[in-house]
């Protein structure tokens, strides 16, 4: 065999389909040839004709008489690189062949789709990236709705809400509220308002938190002042009937002294309303602690002096002196402890923190809890149970001396009221209106412990005194027997 054209003559002609001949050197490919030219030789030979033009650019200006000169043996290789760099020519596949300015060769794409359709699918050329995306997006197919579904694993976050990472995809997340008092603070935390803030609704930031304070309308206060306004009139129409008929049989056989004295605690006990209902402030805190026990310490200490007399009638003790020092014992440490610890108001915002921050309120309140309320009231109920012992020693005195049941009726009365006063108190559920609850209770407690004593040891002597005086008259002495 002579030269050949190929290689290897046996491989070119299982290639071509053809008997080697070798030396013709005028072989062709025809279309009918079952020869498939690799497509990645285009980039073999246009990189090589590249190379070629660049040489031969570099002898043009380096050789100018044509020809290889001396400049040329060997050529250097930066200026090489410069004129290859600046070819422009139309490569082997009929594509532009250039470089940019990093020596790379523009990026040529083509675009390719999978569609399928009754069970079986191809790939379809949908678009080209030639110096930028050239799509034909008629021709793409996204399933039976036809329309473009997402390509991103993780969507925006809403108002309110943070990225959290899905662990072991960085670029990727899910979305999660911004729960309770907390507010987006930044894409990827939450964090907690301070406590005289609340977030918005959609917690995005914080905002102010509403202070609500006990209105002279509200139910929980239209009702005590109500009953502490009757129980105010009626005193005062008790305690002017007492004065105008100072002298009769049945004022003064009522002790006049501590009935006087027992009038001015209810009136006290009814007035104390009108304090719990006002606004906080300093001056109305500090009256608060003062007068919150004062008249109920003074109306039982009137009624235990009384029931004292009763069960000890021979006992000459002063009794208005008995009165006034177990009732000093509240003013004297009520005024202990404003010295000791100034009064103020606050707003308590823990108070009104409920499970919705919608409903959320700041409480304007004094600095008094529930167990400093029942410290105020704690001597005044020592008195009460005090009075109620002496009440039942009481019992069975002479008839004559019929304030003894009476007294003992209401002190069973005003047990049971307490009683019931402490499960409303304490068992009031936590929200904002908590302690307009508790206000009402205990103002509504008080005034019915300060009506019993009035319903039941004053009106039938009111009664007798304005509807049958005649009943209210001096007894005539009994004549003596003749001897």
């Amino acid at each position: 065999m002579g030269r050949c054209c190929g290689s290897d003559p046996q491989v070119w002609g299982s290639a071509v389909g053809l008997t080697p001949r070798c030396g013709a050197g005028r072989e062709r490919i025809g279309r009918d040839s079952p020869y498939e030219q690799e497509g990645k030789v285009q980039f073999v030979i246009d990189a090589v004709l590249a190379m070629a033009r660049a040489l031969h650019s570099l002898a043009a200006e380096l050789c100018p008489g044509g020809g290889l000169c001396p400049h040329m043996d060997p050529p250097d290789g930066r200026r090489l690189l410069q004129h290859i760099r600046g070819v422009n020519f139309s490569g082997s596949a009929g594509t532009p062949v250039s470089f940019n300015e990093n020596g790379d060769a523009p990026g040529r794409y083509d675009i390719f789709q999978f569609q399928g359709a009754n069970g079986s699918g191809s790939y379809r050329a949908v678009g080209q990236w030639v110096q930028g995306l050239h799509l034909q997006v008629d021709a793409m197919t996204w399933g039976s709705n036809r329309s473009v579904p997402p390509s991103v694993c993780s969507l925006p976050c809403g108002p309110g809400e943070k990225k959290t990472p899905v662990k072991g995809v960085p670029c990727c997340w899910h979305c999660e509220l911004c729960s309770g008092y907390r507010f987006l603070a930044e894409p990827q935390s939450c964090q907690a308002c301070p406590p005289h803030l609340r977030p918005t609704t959609n917690h995005t930031s914080c905002r102010p938190t509403p202070v609500l304070r006990l209105q002279w309308g509200d139910p929980c206060a239209a009702v005590p002042l109500a009953l502490a306004t009757l129980g105010l009139m009626a005193t005062a129409f008790v305690l002017l009937t007492f004065i105008k008929h100072h002298e009769t049989p049945i004022v003064k056989a009522s002790g006049r002294e501590l009935s006087y004295v027992l009038l001015v605690g209810i009136a006290l006990v009814y007035a104390i309303t009108f304090l719990m209902v006002a606004e906080p402030g300093v001056g109305v805190c500090a009256m608060r602690r003062l007068f919150l026990g004062l008249g109920m310490s003074l109306s039982y200490a009137a009624l235990l002096t009384k029931t004292n007399r009763i069960y000890r009638i021979f006992d000459p003790t002063s009794q208005l002196v008995i009165t006034f020092a177990l009732s000093g014992m509240q003013l004297v440490g009520a005024a202990m402890w404003l010295l000791l610890r100034p009064p103020h108001a606050l707003v308590d915002y823990e108070m009104g923190r409920t499970p919705d921050p919608e409903d959320a309120r700041g409480v304007l309140r004094c600095d008094m809890a529930e167990g400093a309320t029942l410290a105020c009231l704690a001597h005044a109920l020592l008195l009460m149970l005090t009075t109620t012992v002496y009440a039942v020693k009481a019992r069975g005195v002479p008839e004559t001396f019929n304030e003894a049941k009476p007294i003992g009726f209401a002190m069973y009365t005003t047990c049971v009221v307490w009683l019931a006063f402490g499960p409303i108190f304490f068992g009031a559920a936590r929200s904002a209106e908590r302690v307009h609850v508790q206000t009402a209770t205990l103002t509504v407690s008080m005034s019915l412990s300060a009506s019993v004593p009035l319903g039941l040891l004053y009106a039938p002597k009111v009664y007798v005194i304005l509807l049958h005086p005649e009943r209210n008259q001096p007894r005539r002495p009994r004549a003596d027997p003749p001897p």
